[in-house]
């Protein structure tokens, strides 16, 4: 029962970590644009929106 009690907490105490390492770089999209801003998929990027 301690094995499994401590692989259980091991599993979870990593799982945050891993979850943060798959978000490291500049991954942005869409709904990451601050507002007035749109994404534009040629640059990658968010831009400012056209107005007219």
């Amino acid at each position: 029962m301690k094995t499994a009690t401590l692989l259980a907490a091991l599993a979870l105490g990593l799982l945050p970590g891993l979850a943060l390492a798959e978000c490291r770089g500049d991954h942005q999209s869409a709904a990451s644009c601050m507002p007035g801003m749109v994404w534009d998929s040629a640059s990658g990027t968010c831009v400012e929106k056209p107005t007219s």
